[in-house]
C-alpha cells in the first residue's frame, strides 16, 4: 500500500431517502421552531458584530437575547447554496457536498487514544498524524475530517497548526480546519491560501469547518468568530447543534427536531450576513441520555428517529445535511461498539446525510480515537456506499440469461453471469473471517480486533506521503514556524 487508492471522493445514493415525518408533522416542528425564535430567542454571547448583523436584518435585540420575527431566520437562509465542492490539493479526490451525495469524514475531538497493545491514553501528534495517514489509506474515507484526536503534547493554543501542516502534507484529501478562536481560523485561512493560492480559496471552499451552537439556544464569541472568519474568505462551515437528549434538548423527538431546526436557521443566518451565499451545512449531532446514570448513549431508536426528521427538515431548509457517524459508548472495539456503530451508521445513510462526521474510529462516547476501530468502521462504511448504490435493474442485472442457463435444480456458480461477475458481485469485508472454524483457529484464532490490530499497523508500514511541491511545503513550514515563534505557550 504504497499510496492511497484514489477511490471515489464521494458516493451517490440511488436509495431514496427514509422519512419518518409526514407533511404535517413537518409543518407543526417547523411552526414551532419559528415560535421559540419569536417569543424565547437565541442568545448571542461575547460577540456584538452578531447582534449587530441580527438587528439590521430586522431582529429585536435585548442584551444578548435575539428574538426572530416570523419567517425571517429561515429567509435568511434561502442565499445559502443547496450543494457545493470542496476542493482537495488533489483535484480527483474534491468532494460534492450536498443533493444525493455522501462523503465520510473520521471521529473528531477525542482527547485519548486507544489501540490494544498500549491501551487509552493521551493523544499526541505523533497519534494526530497516524489517524491522518490511515484516513488517507482508506478508500472508503473520503476525507481526511479535523481534530482527529487532540494532540495534548502541543500547546493548545499552538496545536492546531501541527494539526492543519499534518492534513495538508500527510493527504491530499479534503480537510478541516481550526475553530477553537476566530485567530485560529484566521491561520487556517492563511495556510490555506499557501496551499492553494488565493483564487482558489477566493473561489470557494478548500476548508469545512464545525461550528457547534452551545445548547440550548445559544450562539457564542468563540463559534461566531470563527464561522465570520470562514464566511467571509468564502469557505464552508457545518452549523451544528450539539444535543444530548434530556439535558440540552427535550427528551421527546419532537421537541429536539425543533430545538436543532431553531439553532441552526440562527447559525446559518448569521453566515449568510456575512456573506450571502457562502458555503454551509445544516448539522446536527444529537443522541440521548440515560435517564439512570446522565450518561449519554447511542444507537438508541429516538436518536435514529432523530436523524431521519433533522434530515428532512435540512432538505426542505435547502441546505446540505451533516449527522451521524459510527457512535458508541463502549470502552473498546466490542460487540456492544459494532451493534451501537451499526444502529447510527444505518440510519444515517438511509437519512441521506450529506457529510458524515466521526465516521469512523469513535470510540467511549467519543473520548477516545480507537485505531483498531477506525479500519473496523471504514470496512463497513464501504459497505454502506455499496448498500446505497441501491438495486440495478439493468438487463444485465436482471440475469435472464443465467436463470435459463441452469434451469431447475441447477447451480450458478459456474454459469456464464456468475463467472463474469464473480470478482465484485458482492462486497468484500477486509477484516471479517468467512473460514470454517478449523481453519480460523489454525491461522491462530483471531478476533476482529486483533485483525484490526494487524491491519492498521500493516498500512502504517507502508504509508507514502503524496507528492507536494517542495515550495509549498517550505511555505508551510515557515509559516508554522513563525506564528508559534510569536506567542508564548498556552493552555487555552
Amino acid at each position: 500500500m504504497a499510496a492511497s487508492e484514489v477511490a471515489r471522493p464521494f458516493f451517490v445514493r440511488r436509495n431514496p431517502p427514509v422519512s419518518v415525518l409526514d407533511e404535517e408533522g413537518l409543518a407543526i416542528i417547523e411552526a414551532n421552531s419559528e415560535r421559540i425564535l419569536a417569543e424565547v430567542g437565541i442568545e448571542v454571547r461575547d460577540y456584538p458584530r452578531a447582534k449587530e448583523l441580527f438587528k439590521a436584518a430586522g431582529c429585536e435585540v435585548d442584551g444578548d437575547r435575539v428574538r426572530f420575527p416570523p419567517g425571517l431566520a429561515r429567509s435568511l437562509c434561502k442565499t445559502a447554496p443547496e450543494t457545493f465542492t470542496q476542493v482537495a490539493r488533489n483535484p480527483a479526490r474534491s468532494c460534492e457536498i450536498g443533493g444525493r451525495n455522501t462523503v465520510f469524514a473520521p471521529v473528531y475531538g477525542s482527547p485519548f487514544v486507544h489501540d490494544l497493545d498500549a491501551g487509552r491514553r493521551y493523544g499526541t501528534i505523533a497519534d494526530f498524524q497516524n489517524f491522518v495517514k490511515l484516513a488517507y489509506l482508506s478508500p472508503a474515507m473520503h476525507h481526511s475530517g479535523g481534530t482527529v484526536c487532540e494532540p495534548v503534547d502541543v500547546p493548545v493554543n499552538k496545536r492546531h497548526l501541527d494539526m492543519l501542516l499534518a492534513h495538508m502534507t500527510l493527504s491530499d484529501k479534503p480537510f478541516m480546519g481550526s475553530v477553537t478562536a476566530p485567530e485560529r481560523a484566521e491561520d487556517t485561512v492563511a495556510m490555506c491560501r499557501l496551499l492553494f493560492g488565493d483564487d482558489a480559496v477566493d473561489s470557494g471552499p478548500v476548508v469545512i469547518n464545525l461550528i457547534n451552537a452551545n445548547s440550548p439556544l445559544v450562539w457564542d464569541g468563540t463559534m461566531l468568530g470563527a464561522a465570520d472568519v470562514y464566511a467571509s474568505n468564502n469557505q464552508a462551515s457545518v452549523i451544528s447543534p450539539f444535543i444530548l437528549a434530556g439535558a440540552m434538548s427535550p427528551v421527546s423527538v419532537a421537541g429536539t427536531l425543533t430545538q436543532v431546526l431553531a439553532e441552526a436557521m440562527v447559525g446559518i443566518a448569521f453566515t449568510q450576513l456575512v456573506r450571502p451565499g457562502a458555503p454551509v451545512v445544516f448539522g446536527t449531532f444529537v443522541s440521548t441520555l440515560s435517564m439512570q446514570s446522565g450518561a449519554p448513549t447511542f444507537g438508541t431508536p429516538e436518536a435514529a428517529n432523530a436523524i431521519f426528521g433533522a434530515a428532512q427538515l435540512a432538505r426542505r431548509l435547502g441546505v446540505p445535511f451533516r449527522t451521524g457517524g459510527t457512535l458508541c459508548a463502549s470502552k473498546r472495539p466490542d460487540a456492544q461498539a459494532a451493534y451501537e456503530s451499526a444502529a447510527t451508521i444505518m440510519p444515517t445513510v438511509m437519512a441521506g446525510a450529506n457529510f458524515v462526521l466521526h465516521a469512523a474510529g469513535w470510540l467511549e462516547g467519543g473520548l477516545a480515537s480507537s485505531y483498531e476501530k477506525f479500519v473496523m468502521d471504514c470496512d463497513q462504511l464501504g459497505a454502506m456506499a455499496r448498500f446505497a448504490e441501491g438495486v440495478d435493474v439493468s438487463p444485465d442485472a436482471q440475469a435472464m440469461d443465467a436463470i435459463a442457463e441452469v434451469g431447475p435444480g441447477g447451480h450458478f456458480l459456474g454459469c456464464a453471469h456468475t463467472q463474469a461477475h464473480f470478482e465484485n458481485a458482492f462486497y468484500r469485508f477486509d477484516l471479517h473471517d468467512n473460514n470454517s472454524v478449523e481453519q480460523w483457529e489454525a491461522d491462530g484464532a483471531l478476533e476482529m480486533p486483533a485483525r484490526a490490530n494487524a491491519r492498521w499497523k500493516k498500512m502504517l508500514a507502508a504509508y507514502e506521503a503524496p507528492p507536494l511541491d517542495i515550495a509549498i511545503r517550505d511555505a508551510l513550514d515557515d509559516y508554522v514556524a513563525r506564528r508559534k515563534s510569536e506567542m508564548p505557550d498556552a493552555t487555552h
